[in-house]
């Protein structure tokens, strides 16, 4: 009971700013297309003086380290696995192909930038899997370093920017390469990093290259998965230092594959699916609130002053990996066409 009463300040001002964020996603829409997760992280940040204090803290990891895991797993009742099937083998190559070498231009980009191997990471993943809630998955693996709250709030930040300015520019590019509407839509659900700005560009263009561009995007999302399982096996495999951290198994990132699988068998099934949709829909929006709520709280436990300090190294890591995932998919297609 004494670490329920522990937790439950931080957790309900991490509440709040996820309540906040969606109360004022909708006018702040009206002039500049930001979503709410990232409204979170803003308000979050705002509020981190008053987060400093002792009482919030234990609430604040609790978001962070459980509520997170939770959240992420339950992602995995939106992807339909016959769905991801129906891509086609030379389509699921070159998503992969490009998932893996923005993975590694990640790294590389760090090291080159002497940058921590973990932003590295935070950035690869980002930009490969899912945007945000794939950085924050990343996060629960990458072991703990100095600015690392830091490092996960920018490239939450950045990969949404450079998203939403995908979602305006590839479109042309897809355009002026002459891709038809499959090619289009393969092409924007590989590059485009978060969800939201897929389904805005894809189906901005077309139903049908929407319909593509979001099943690509749950393929990646369903890579999820791996991707934390290889990066978690990286930073277990260099952690020889006396503090290194500890590397948890990611649990939830198996429960996320067997939820994808439970999903899929129950729409296969017309018998049981409108009883698996009720079901369905309240963890779905359990999961939404669940990523809000963490990013709320990854917010509150980051400083403006330590953002600002990153420098333009950090900015042109993530502008690196963004520019190889493009480079890849759009030269694989290319080739295939």
């Amino acid at each position: 009971m004494q670490a329920t009463r522990n937790v439950l300040p931080g957790l309900a001002l991490s509440a709040l700013v996820a309540i906040v964020a969606v109360a004022i996603a909708p006018l702040v829409a009206r002039a500049v297309p930001i979503p709410a997760m990232v409204i979170a992280l803003f308000v979050g940040i705002a509020l981190n003086p008053v987060a400093r204090r002792p009482l919030f803290q234990p609430g604040i990891v609790f978001c962070l380290k459980t509520l997170l895991r939770w959240a992420v797993a339950l992602l995995g009742l939106r992807v339909a696995l016959h769905e991801i099937a129906a891509l086609g083998f030379a389509t699921a190559t070159l998503v992969v192909v490009a998932m893996v070498l923005t993975l590694v231009a990640g790294f590389l980009f760090a090291r080159w930038f002497n940058q921590e191997t973990g932003y590295g990471a935070l950035a690869g993943a980002g930009t490969a899997v899912c945007g945000a809630s794939a950085t924050l998955a990343t996060s629960i693996v990458v072991p703990d370093y100095k600015g690392k709250e830091a490092d996960v709030a920018f490239v939450v930040v950045a990969v949404n920017a450079l998203s939403t300015v995908a979602m305006v520019l590839y479109p042309l590019i897809c355009t002026a390469f002459g891709f038809d509407d499959r090619a289009t839509g393969i092409m924007l659900g590989a590059t485009i990093h978060d969800v939201a700005q897929v389904v805005g560009a894809g189906y901005a263009v077309s139903e049908p290259v929407g319909n593509t561009a979001v099943i690509v995007k749950l393929f990646r999302v369903f890579l999820l998965l791996p991707v934390v399982l290889a990066i978690g096996w990286f930073f277990a495999r260099r952690a020889v230092a006396a503090d290194a951290a500890k590397i948890p198994f990611p649990m939830f990132a198996v429960v996320f594959v067997l939820l994808c699988i439970v999903n899929s068998a129950a729409l296969a099934i017309p018998a049981i699916t409108p009883s698996f949709a009720l079901l369905k829909a309240p963890l779905v929006e359990a999961s939404t609130w669940g990523l809000l709520i963490a990013i709320g709280a990854l917010g509150l436990g980051t400083s403006l002053p330590a953002i600002a300090a990153l420098g333009w190294r950090h900015v042109a890591t993530v502008t690196g990996t963004t520019a190889v995932i493009l480079a890849v998919a759009t030269g694989g297609l290319l080739l295939l066409r």
